[in-house]
């Protein structure tokens, strides 16, 4: 090593040695060596193939997610331990190598793998080792952050599970204004349905008698003039962990928009055919969608909110009904309309989602927030990592 003003390949700052199977270490209880893969931790170890810190990158498989262990490890045959150099800190070359794009080393048109030859060719900004430490703990602690969010987004999601299970199967009494007793206390207060049981009071109906249903096109795309920015074009890669659908990767122009139908704000869009088949998600303002996704027009507005939970509490049993044992999910729109729902009286209807909005609120903050630490994250690493922002070891 030579200095930090120049470059290092990843063999003069490592050794690369190949995993191997687990076949005969593995342990039937937990141990304290884990065995690592290409997905993370598989399982627990009888003895070490290695001993960390190192960082295990794929050979084959998921390229591009290379891994941090601090202890004794085992690492399986289709990925590389790399070990540092003594001049080497091992969680600042972590970050090196998860800020390069390895999927860039692939060597295969079949499943995606890296030579270590290929490997040890990848070079870095190489620096003092103090510098190197400094970097790294800087780079953990916004880890840190971002653990604690994801921790908080697990928690209120139990929370929101826990919550729903209760409301639809127990409902609000708005004399007291907190949930019925159970079925247990008080059977009298319910009856058996076709959704289960449910308070005494709840009817069941079809969805199509409680909205409108669209299902949506696709403008030519050899028309260019019908894609623009003006209006969003909902499809399924648009609909993720966020209750709102707040951009889409293609955009109409209002000649494409026309050709579409119109769907207005909060509209609920939900997926009907494809690996996500039954996510759903709003939109926020006056849009279309493709024809994967069926969209959900409330016939009351006032119950758009308690709809949407109501079809996220009930949708799912009834979508692996529908689609069973197919290659592709699919449900047209005939079937999803005919999906069944608690009729609940409006009060006590806003009262539920009132209440499952709120956790909903506490969800999106969280969501927002890991964003917010990744771009951060993101951003040292391109400073840091490159030397554009030097930092004082002699600061805290």
């Amino acid at each position: 090593m030579r200095g930090w003003e120049m470059s290092e390949s990843l063999r003069n700052l490592s050794t690369i040695e190949y995993g191997a199977s687990p076949k005969e270490i593995r342990a039937s209880d937990y141990t304290d060596i884990g065995i690592y893969g290409t997905g993370g931790l598989v399982g627990s170890a009888t003895k070490p193939l290695f001993h960390g810190p190192l960082v295990v990158v794929a050979r084959k498989g998921t390229l591009d997610k290379p891994l941090f262990i601090i202890g004794d490890c085992w690492v399986i045959d289709t990925a590389y331990a790399v070990l540092p150099n003594a001049n080497v800190d091992a969680k600042w070359l972590y970050y090196n190598l998860l800020k390069y794009d390895l999927k860039k080393l692939n060597e295969s048109t079949g499943v995606p793998s890296i030579s270590r030859d290929y490997l040890y060719r990848v070079t870095f900004e190489i620096f003092p080792l103090p510098e190197q430490r400094k970097i790294a703990r800087i780079l953990s602690t916004v880890d840190a952050v971002i653990e604690k969010t994801e921790a908080a987004i697990a928690k209120y999601k139990v929370i929101k599970s826990g919550m729903m299970r209760d409301l639809f199967t127990r409902g609000i009494d708005l004399k007291t204004g907190k949930l019925r007793p159970r079925y247990e206390d008080a059977p009298e207060l319910y009856k058996q349905s076709e959704l289960g049981w449910v308070p005494e009071e709840w009817e069941v109906e079809i969805l199509e008698e409680m909205a409108e249903i669209t299902t949506g096109s696709t403008p030519p795309t050899s028309n260019t003039w019908n894609y623009g920015d003006d209006y969003m074009f909902v499809s399924p890669s648009d609909i993720n962990e966020n209750q709102f659908i707040q951009s889409t990767e293609k955009m109409l122009s209002i000649a494409g928009f026309l050709l579409c139908r119109k769907l207005p704000a909060k509209s609920i869009c939900v997926v009907c055919i494809g690996s996500t088949i039954g996510k759903m998600a709003f939109t926020v303002r006056e849009c279309a969608t493709n024809q994967q996704i069926n969209a959900v027009v409330p016939r009351n507005t006032n119950l758009t909110d308690f709809l949407y939970y109501a079809m996220l509490f009930y949708n799912g049993e009834q979508f692996r009904k529908e689609t069973g044992l197919q290659a592709v999910p699919i449900v047209n729109k005939s079937n999803f309309s005919k999906f069944l729902l608690p009729l609940v009286e409006e009060n006590e209807a806003i009262s539920i989602a009132k209440k499952l909005f709120a956790i909903d609120i506490q969800l999106q903050t969280e969501f927002a927030n890991t964003h917010k630490y990744q771009q951060l994250k993101f951003a040292l690493m391109s400073d840091l990592l490159t030397g554009k922002v030097r930092v004082k070891v002699s600061e805290p």
